[in-house]
């Protein structure tokens, strides 16, 4: 038997360089896009590419680990459902703030004990109560129908459907960290009864972050008169409790404050202008709601009618605070309220009481920056002052700024003339050309 010989199947045969193979050929599709992109991308890039894809596969995977973790820590309620939604996007877009700052970093070192309580003696001696929308509604209903039960009350021109609906709603805000809100939120502020309906959710039991976010909608949404009455009734008493019980305030509802500068009029009649007239505002109010207004841009227009409203309203220690930080915003004042500033100083020269270093810190901003804006007379009125109300380290310096300064409509050359008594004046010298000395010449 001869040996039978093995077939050897190659089914491509070896084609040198450049050339091709019948079969290739008719195999040969035409090279895809991503195909022909691939080629553009240089082999030292790749490396780049890789490390790229994995933080951001990385990032995918925490968010998602974040939602499940979010999703578990809510009350689901069954009956009636709640619609969720993604947050708003175009919300957030306002570029008033700095989020990278520090939050009311170092406050606690501006908060001096022996000064602290010499403001205390400027405060009503009565505890005001802060009004809050709970308060405000139940007087309302009180006014339509006194017999009807209270918790009947609240809810007696309103649909069940819609009381289950929010009463769900303030649930889920009551345990909110994180992730999406309830859609049903988004459309109160256009309701007639807006602030029955935002009463169900019971905005005292809300989570900070969940502050945070019904403040910014609402804040977008609602315009200035309801925006005031929600800072005055929810957004105030909230802050005020949180410093109360935590001697500090929460990073979110900190974050809130800021938010709530998207309209700085309803602000200032919401919450510094009640704070204020309360004569209740603690000085680490004062200092936690100052760091925000601190951080932030506020109009000039706003900025001159609020600190108008503080000099003429009745003083309580802490209004020096707010009005030092107006002050040292460094805006034009109209001659109005410079002269509101003075007249407000002027009030304390027959005061016995011992004024607080924020009191002479504020006086001293507002001769600094606004020195050259002061009539001769009311210099003179500040140094009678400064005489009754003293203070070893800053009366000094006031003085000082008053003493080198112009009057109001004097110009910078009136007060060179009057600084230096012995002024010299100088003339360019004529020279006749006709009259020219004899110059002495060497002789050979």
């Amino acid at each position: 038997m001869g040996k039978r010989k093995e077939r050897i199947h190659n089914p491509e045969p070896f084609v040198p360089d450049g050339t091709e193979s019948v079969k290739s050929k008719k195999r040969t599709k035409a090279p895809k896009q991503h195909q022909k992109e691939a080629k553009l991308i240089a082999s030292n890039i790749t490396s780049k590419i890789m490390k790229e894809a994995l933080i951001q596969q990385k990032e995918v995977d925490e968010e998602e680990e974040e939602e499940q973790n979010a999703k578990s820590s809510f009350h689901r309620i069954e009956d009636p459902p709640v619609v969720i939604e993604d947050e708003d996007g175009d919300i957030d877009n306002f570029e008033g703030f700095d989020e990278t700052q520090s939050h009311f970093a170092g406050y606690e070192e501006n908060i001096n004990e022996e000064d602290e309580r010499i403001i205390d003696t400027f405060l009503s001696k009565q505890p005001g109560q802060q009004k809050t929308l709970a308060d405000l509604i139940v007087e309302r209903i009180k006014e339509k129908d006194g017999s009807v039960a209270l918790e009947n009350q609240s809810v007696t021109k309103l649909d069940q459907s819609v009381i289950d609906l929010y009463k769900g709603v303030g649930t889920i805000l009551s345990t909110y960290t994180s992730g999406k809100i309830p859609k049903a939120i988004k459309p109160i502020p256009s309701m007639p009864q807006w602030e029955e309906i935002l009463y169900l959710t019971e905005p005292e039991n809300w989570s900070p972050h969940a502050f945070y976010q019904v403040t910014r909608i609402f804040a977008s949404n609602l315009n200035a008169k309801k925006a005031e009455r929600f800072y005055k009734l929810v957004l105030l008493p909230r802050v005020r409790e949180d410093i109360r019980k935590n001697r500090k305030l929460h990073e979110s509802v900190y974050h809130t404050l800021k938010k709530a500068f998207y309209k700085p009029g309803a602000f200032f009649k919401g919450i510094l202008l009640p704070l204020c007239e309360s004569c209740t505002c603690t000085v680490r109010e004062a200092v936690i709601i100052g760091s925000v207004m601190e951080k932030v841009s506020i109009p000039s227009f706003h900025s001159s009618a609020v600190l108008l409203r503080l000099l003429r309203m009745e003083y309580c220690g802490t209004t020096s605070y707010f009005i030092k930080i107006l002050l040292e915003k460094k805006y034009a004042l109209p001659y109005r309220v410079v002269d509101a500033a003075v007249a407000h100083f002027m009030r304390f020269l027959d005061d016995i009481r011992i004024m607080p270093v924020i009191w002479h810190q504020s006086l001293l901003a507002f001769v600094q920056r606004y020195k050259n804006e002061l009539l001769k007379e009311d210099k003179d009125n500040l140094r009678i002052l400064l005489e009754k109300q003293k203070h070893r380290l800053i009366t000094p310096e006031i003085i000082r700024e008053l003493n080198h300064s112009r009057n109001r409509g004097e110009k910078e050359e009136d007060v060179m003339s009057i600084s230096s008594p012995m002024s010299v004046i100088i003339k360019p010298i004529q020279e006749d050309r006709f009259d020219i000395p004899e110059v002495p010449m060497e002789e050979d």
